[in-house]
């Protein structure tokens, strides 16, 4: 039994994760920058650490201050939650070899399914469907326009460290190859110090459906049903979803399965995601692995009634899953609205400053995860996500008025926000009739814009 706890991060996912471990009976200890002073994580946790000033690399990339506040403050685990250090192999291996636990998939893991490239073999060898792509690392244009060009256009250029949307393009034709491959690479060495790239055949009108897995030290995985994440900007997903209603009951078990399989081909332990494309004609295929808890985790634990950041603890724990396949039930439909500080009106610019009004819905089915509160200050230097907005109804029909519901009575006042947009997408015909892919934003929005 872990006695205090560590959480590696900021924001709504450091709250949500001390909330977890105050259930559990377990102490925290935040860390925060210093413009991070009077955040709300700071103030709900047990002990509070300040780790420098207020860039990222200063703060909340920086693992040895990360290290030394765990010792300091004595803490058995650290939870990094999503985004910063929660993927970095080199972060992992530094906790245990000073003999603290990392609540996530060992280094050898991350390493494996974090590099897309060598993900995908692990994959290919696993039997799991893949997307045509390269087989090997890609380092140049010159090299990547031979493949591209090969397999037809158009492709999509990855980061093999990326995530989060960063050093991602799409290439439609080998004129534009140079400059797309180029722009991706400086992006990816920008946001992860890595020129690592790979490309893929680019699947036109794809839904994105990522299956939930947990999975124990003792060879125990479970999948915990799919969310449909299709609901995109820029790579960057907006609005979740579970169940999908693209998916009928048999492909449902036949991803999960494959999902099951992938997680066990990766030799995995504790919560990740399995991500893959759909298509219309109901083939899918692996893209990547999330060694890490999703942004998105809610909207399944509100259809399952399983509380995933437990669970993670418990794994790190060395508990065995406490049920079975046999015994995950799927309920209701769930959705989750990402609620950024941006202005929409302006090329979604982001929108830090002062919040002067605040008002959080509720009622039945109404879940919001947040750190806001009224006189917080979103700063300029972070994500610009500062809530979640999940509900839960008994079909999809219905968690969509809920959802425009509570949308309408959210309040944020003194920054702009997405909420509105996100109105105008669940009122959207072809949203609510469940006509959707990964390229419904810019489809959609571009067509209207230009009527």
């Amino acid at each position: 039994m872990f006695k205090k706890i560590l959480i590696a991060n900021r924001g709504e996912i450091a709250v949500r994760i001390i909330r977890a471990c105050r259930e559990m009976g377990i102490g925290t200890v935040a860390v925060y920058s210093t413009v991070d002073k009077e955040a709300l994580h700071t103030q709900l946790a047990d002990e509070a650490i300040c780790i420098g000033p207020a860039p990222a690399k200063d703060s909340y990339l920086n693992m040895e201050r990360i290290i030394s506040a765990c010792i300091a403050a004595k803490a058995d685990a650290i939870h990094a939650g999503f985004g910063f250090l929660s993927e970095n192999s080199k972060f992992v291996d530094m906790c245990s070899k000073c003999n603290i636990v990392f609540i996530g998939p060992s280094a050898d893991v991350i390493n494996k399914m974090g590099n897309k490239a060598e993900a995908r073999n692990t994959m290919i060898t696993a039997n799991i469907p893949v997307v045509p792509g390269t087989k090997e690392p890609v380092y140049s244009a010159k090299q990547g326009k031979k493949f591209a060009d090969e397999i037809g256009y158009p492709v999509i250029v990855k980061a093999s460290s990326g995530g989060g949307g960063k050093g991602m393009r799409i290439v439609e034709n080998k004129e534009e190859f140079e400059h797309q491959f180029n722009t991706a690479q400086i992006e990816s060495v920008n946001a992860f110090g890595d020129d690592t790239m790979y490309i893929e055949k680019y699947v036109r009108n794809p839904r994105h459906i990522e299956f939930q897995i947990l999975a124990d030290k003792y060879g125990n995985v479970v999948q915990l049903g799919e969310r449909d994440c299709s609901i995109q900007r820029h790579h960057q997903k907006l609005i979740e979803e579970s169940p999908s209603i693209a998916i009928s009951k048999k492909l449902r078990k036949k991803m999960g399965d494959t999902a099951v399989r992938a997680a066990k081909a990766a030799g995995y332990e504790n919560a990740g995601t399995i991500e893959f494309l759909l298509d219309k004609d109901e083939k899918f295929y692996f893209i990547e692995m999330n060694t890490r808890i999703q942004v998105e985790h809610t909207v399944t634990e509100t259809i399952t009634g399983i509380d995933l950041v437990q669970e993670q603890i418990k794994i790190a724990m060395g508990e065995a899953l406490s049920f079975t396949q046999e015994e995950v039930c799927l309920d209701g439909h769930s959705i989750e609205c990402r609620i950024n500080a941006e202005n929409p009106a302006n090329n979604f610019s982001p929108s830090p400053g002062k919040i002067t009004n605040l008002h959080l819905p509720g009622g039945k089915g109404v879940r919001i995860d947040t750190a806001l509160f009224c006189g917080y200050t979103v700063p300029a230097v972070y994500d610009s996500m500062i809530a979640k907005v999940i509900v839960h109804d008994s079909s999809r029909e219905k968690a969509i008025n809920k959802m425009r519901s509570v949308l309408g009575e959210f309040i944020i006042e003194g920054i702009c926000t997405n909420i509105d947009f996100q109105y105008e997408i669940l009122n959207n015909i072809d949203f609510r009739a469940g006509n959707i892919s990964t390229d419904f934003i810019s489809q959609t929005f571009r067509e209207n814009s230009s009527n």
